[in-house]
């Protein structure tokens, strides 16, 4: 099956996977947690659970993840987020938007360039070399919004639940990921 046939058949199971969590650790982890051994992980797997179940499992915990990120941002004191700009590959993905705008309860707004980092260099460069007077007006000319995804506040509750387990997992999980290695 190919990347869209795993989005179609992840579109199909309910919001929090039926239970099944995944931990995105596969490199190790930096943020929220500086840990080199944390490990990837299927949490909650029983008979039940499909390919697609793991598939959906996989994006939900990696937009958890983000959450943990963003939760920083915020405990910082640095501000509200009530959007996010997104752009790349990922995007073209329904799916995954969807499950992000939800986990986040934020507006997910794609842009015109899938090589985010990039665009975003030589955008700078110019401000630098005087093209643009400021990085605020190179962005007014330059990127344009390409779509808007809602979060859906009927998906909250379900997430608010799974995320609270996820959030639970890497403190459980991390004297076994230490035995690991």
């Amino acid at each position: 099956m190919d990347f869209d046939g795993l989005l179609a058949e992840a579109a199909k199971v309910p919001v929090g996977s039926e239970g099944l969590q995944f931990l995105p650790y596969l490199s190790g982890e930096r943020t929220p947690y500086p840990d080199p051994l944390a490990k990837g992980a299927f949490i909650g797997l029983t008979l039940r659970h499909t390919q697609a179940h793991m598939t959906r499992a996989v994006l939900e915990g990696v937009a958890f993840g983000l959450k943990d990120c963003f939760g920083l941002i915020q405990d910082a004191g640095l501000g509200t987020i009530h959007q996010i700009r997104a752009s790349g590959g990922g995007t073209k993905s329904a799916l995954w938007r969807q499950i992000l705008a939800d986990v986040l309860e934020s507006d997910l707004v794609t842009v015109n360039t899938t090589e985010g980092a990039a665009y975003g260099a030589a955008l700078l460069a110019g401000v630098g070399l005087g093209a643009w007077k400021s990085v605020l007006t190179a962005c007014k000319e330059c990127v344009q919004i390409t779509g808007v995804t809602r979060p859906d506040p009927s998906n909250y509750a379900a997430y608010r639940n799974a995320y609270a387990v996820y959030h639970d997992l890497y403190p459980a999980l991390s004297p076994i990921f230490k035995r690991m290695n």
